[in-house]
């Protein structure tokens, strides 16, 4: 089984800039261990349960709440049956259709 889990999250009442709290968040998922993707709208987590993913998103959570009021997240999950590794064999699949590298 896998899961895909892409989700933003940053505080709604802080300054404009949301990098250094992202990169809080960051932090986090880099040192749980899963695979994942960063992307300028948000991240991309792979886990073999939607549960190890929603772990970590509830980690990031209890970071910012140390010192934000209100946190707004966004969060999008893809789970099926197979073996874990889809976060680049999606990307993959598609490359291999247009016969061509694309950005990602």
């Amino acid at each position: 089984m896998s899961a895909l889990v892409e989700f933003s999250m940053f505080p709604t009442e802080q300054t404009q800039s949301k990098s250094a709290f992202v990169a809080r968040v960051l932090d986090i998922v880099d040192r749980s261990g899963l695979e994942y993707q960063l992307t300028p709208m948000g991240t991309i987590i792979e886990a073999e349960t939607v549960a190890q993913a929603l772990e970590v998103i509830n980690r990031a959570y209890e970071e910012l709440q140390k010192d934000c009021g209100r946190v707004y997240s966004s969060i999008k999950i893809d789970w099926r049956e197979g073996p874990i590794g889809r976060l680049n064999r999606k990307v993959g699949s598609v490359e291999a259709k247009l016969g061509r590298k694309l950005k990602s």
